[in-house]
């Protein structure tokens, strides 16, 4: 099977109909490689009640991966340097996994490899996958079922996790808004083992209503992030009042469930 952008589907659209021929070329390679997952985790804290928190360190072949997902490993590094000050009441165990634009290749080889016993440790995870979009919304979103029906996993926990990064922008006199978990991200191996999850995210490739840019600012009629996959994905296409905001719901959201334990 063999896609093209949607730019091209509305060039071919905007042809006569009698002029609409699509000459295709490609380039394919297979070989195989190695990737990796980063994983670290802190010396304090019950082994027997584990808090993950995770972001993908890599991108796609075309882009920069500055915001997808240079920004949600930013903020996951600099919430794991801070917290090796703290003494969790929970081990807290730091992922950063390789080959999610594969198929969600690392996070899925790593729950695959865990036994029963390691599987029962794990109290809940959190997901940071594009959090400075440079034309954001504030999306929560988790295993509750509150917003769709895909990757759902322990619906009471999970809704308590998305209430908390809820509240979290409520205080800071934010709105929120909760989306469909979905199973694009590394989230969805551990929905798939019954794992409590959340997460936040700023947008992709979704395009921007006037209500929403009255609500949370940006321009209407633009995509949330206009360089997803792309080559412009730089440092220029990270909107750093939202990363900065949702650096710190990171932070916090680590802190809280490294010091308190969900009840399933």
């Amino acid at each position: 099977m063999v896609l093209v952008t949607q730019d091209v589907g509305r060039q071919l659209l905007e042809r006569p109909p009698g002029n609409r021929a699509l000459h295709l070329q490609t380039r394919t390679s297979r070989s195989m490689a190695t990737t990796y997952n980063l994983l670290a985790e802190s010396t304090s804290g019950d082994p027997a009640h584990v808090t993950m928190v995770g972001a993908h360190l890599d991108s796609v072949r075309a882009g920069g991966g500055n915001n997808d997902n240079g920004s949600g490993v930013a903020a996951v590094l600099e919430t794991a340097r801070q917290m090796a000050r703290v003494k969790p009441l929970n081990q807290l165990r730091f992922a950063l996994w390789g080959a999610e634009e594969q198929g969600l290749l690392g996070s899925r080889h790593y729950v695959r490899n865990l036994d029963d016993a390691e599987r029962a440790k794990l109290g809940l995870y959190l997901n940071f996958d594009m959090i400075g979009s440079p034309n954001p919304m504030f999306y929560v979103y988790g295993g509750d079922g509150s917003a769709g029906q895909e990757a759902i996993s322990s619906p009471q926990a999970s809704a308590r996790i998305v209430d908390s990064f809820s509240d979290f922008y409520a205080a800071r006199q934010l709105a929120s808004k909760r989306m469909n978990s979905g199973g694009r991200s590394d989230h969805k191996p551990f929905a798939d083992i019954g794992v409590p999850f959340g997460g936040i995210f700023t947008g992709a490739e979704s395009i921007k209503t006037q209500q929403e840019a009255d609500t949370w600012g940006g321009t209407a009629g633009e995509a949330l992030d206009p360089c997803y996959h792309r080559g412009c994905d730089n440092l220029a296409n990270v909107n750093e009042a939202a990363l900065d905001v949702n650096a710190d719901a990171v932070a916090h959201a680590t802190l809280y469930y490294a010091m308190n334990r969900l009840e399933r």
